[in-house]
């Protein structure tokens, strides 16, 4: 494999700033180093420490080591299901309306210490390579090799910390690169220093290109259908129907499914901008890359179009593809994963080092007909966790509390022996290790979506979680394309965990509705939601 390598001083000037509220807590002897591995779109479903039907028929056994040797958590949640504010939450410990970042693209207040900041100023030499996706600089690390927007899947460009902002292209498949400068930020770091690494991966976001490798893998597999992936809405609010992120008319037949002869043919159908994401994809290829591409998808392309399927049967195709292809990408992932643990044990640092993995949100499926995210049904609301702190965590332990992505940044400074600073919204972690939930642990997570209109279509709404119940809030007003809404929903997540029967106003839930309300009310006035 080619790629550019950037070269230059590893360490960047001292960070000038005052880390009020910090404690200023000196780290100990001997700290630990931290490595958080975050997929983008990462399924729980498909990491097969968690049990489900993908997972089995489609292994990840790097991760599942993790599990292994660390602590699975059955509860983790985001709070806005949406890449970008995932990560401004992940930097900052607050909530979207607070740091800024409350859809993609513009919106994060670079005047929010991130918690790499608060690292670098008390000794960690700190990194980040692979998708950053925030229109601001990385802050607070001395090495950063990060993807230009979301990156390609083959041969993308990366922008570091010493290459005077250019994007420079490398020849390769993404998440390979991606684990290329994690390993050169790991081979030309201070050894005398502890060190804080984002490996921050592309894949498997849309449109799941997987590496040349894997063309062909799973391909004589059948997957399961969901239960719920006839899902007629009955019982929903209108946001369920009016979405646009449904595998039978959202999903594009030259972009997302790769058939391009097809749409060649149905141009009418298959809008002419599909094709020019797809052939800016494709044209990334080198020859060689095309020329094994083709081998193997030409074939299957060539095979439905002669069939010709309609209805149920062109649905089903559409499900097979994309979860072919989707876990094609997190083989390789889970092969990144194993390269950086292999790289990690030759080096003896295996004792010392806290690892994370996690995604930057949960992710549909085919769960109600879907893929995306964004909703706070539970497929996206909740996200996969894996922590393995050697001397911490009894291997094998799995941790069902409430946590949420709040709580990444005080959990990082937390092992660094730093207080947490006031503000952060999250928790620490930490006590949670043990195999203990603390009593005073949290009884109720907050949610909020704000991106409509944009992609998929997703109204935006609120929400408070606990244990057992969901409360949804759906609002906002009457626009081009939608109407006005303003609707609630509310489940029992022991009776109904795939949420097909909204359970607002039943008066057998009368008491439990009142109180998720009064907590939702609650969140809404401490944390000065402006907009619900």
């Amino acid at each position: 494999m080619k790629r550019t390598i950037v070269t230059g001083a590893l360490m960047a000037p001292a960070l000038l700033f005052c880390a009020c509220g910090t404690g200023q807590k000196e780290v100990g002897k001997n700290p630990m180093n931290i490595i958080h591995i975050m997929s983008d779109d990462h399924s729980y479903q498909t990491i097969s420490a968690y049990g489900h039907v993908l997972g089995k028929l489609a292994p990840t056994p790097n991760l599942d080591r993790l599990a292994s040797e660390g602590m699975l958590f059955r509860q983790a949640f985001v709070e806005n299901s949406l890449s970008t504010p995932s990560r401004a939450c992940l930097m900052t410990g607050l909530y979207s309306h607070q740091n800024g970042q409350r859809q993609l693209g513009k919106g994060i207040d670079t005047t929010k210490v991130f918690f790499s900041e608060i690292l670098r100023e008390h000794g960690y030499q700190t990194a980040v390579v692979g998708k950053w996706h925030m229109q601001c600089e990385p802050k607070g690390f001395d090495f950063y090799r990060i993807l230009k927007g979301q990156g390609e899947y083959y041969n993308p460009t990366f922008k570091g910390s010493d290459s005077n902002g250019q994007y420079i292209k490398e020849e390769g498949y993404v998440s390979e690169c991606i684990t290329n400068h994690a390993l050169e930020f790991l081979e030309g770091r201070d050894k005398d220093k502890p060190f804080c690494l984002l490996v921050h991966h592309k894949a498997p976001h849309r449109n799941w290109m997987p590496p040349v490798k894997y063309l062909d893998l799973y391909e004589d597999v059948e997957f399961p259908y969901p239960e719920t992936f006839y899902d007629d809405y009955a019982t929903r609010c209108d946001a369920a129907r009016t979405q646009e992120m449904n595998i039978k008319n959202s999903i594009t037949m030259a972009y997302d499914m790769k058939v391009v002869e097809w749409a060649n043919q149905n141009v009418e159908i298959d809008a002419k901008s599909d094709l020019k994401k797809w052939r800016n994809a494709f044209d990334r290829l080198t020859p060689e890359q095309k020329e094994a591409w083709n081998a193997a998808y030409q074939p299957r392309n060539e095979e439905f179009i002669k069939q010709n399927l309609k209805g149920d049967e062109l649905l089903k195709w559409k499900y097979q593809r994309y979860v072919k292809d989707y876990v094609r990408c997190i083989k390789a992932i889970d092969d990144e994963v194993g390269r950086l643990i292999a790289y990690l044990e030759k080096e003896g640092l295996m004792d010392n080092t806290v690892i994370v993995y996690t995604s930057d949100q949960g992710y549909y499926m085919g769960e109600h007909g879907w893929f995306d995210k964004r909703f706070m049904y539970e497929e996206s609301f909740h996200t996969p966790l894996i922590i393995r702190y050697p001397g911490k965590i009894k291997g094998g332990s799995e941790c069902s509390a409430l946590v949420q992505n709040l709580d990444y940044a005080p959990t990082y400074l937390d092992i660094a022996g730093i207080e947490k600073p006031d503000y952060m919204e999250g928790s620490s972690l930490v006590p949670l290790l043990s195999g203990e939930t603390p009593k005073d642990w949290r009884e109720y997570l907050y949610y909020h979506y704000y991106d409509y209109p944009a992609t998929h279509m997703v109204r935006r709404h609120d929400g408070v979680r606990d244990n057992r119940y969901k409360l949804i809030h759906f609002y906002g007003e009457k626009d081009q394309k939608r109407n006005a809404i303003n609707c609630s929903e509310l489940y029992d997540l022991r009776n109904d965990p795939n949420e097909l029967n909204n359970l607002y106003d039943n008066p057998e839930y009368l008491e439990t509705q009142i109180r998720l309300q009064k907590r939702l009310d609650k969140f809404r006035s401490d944390l000065n939601v402006d907009e619900y």
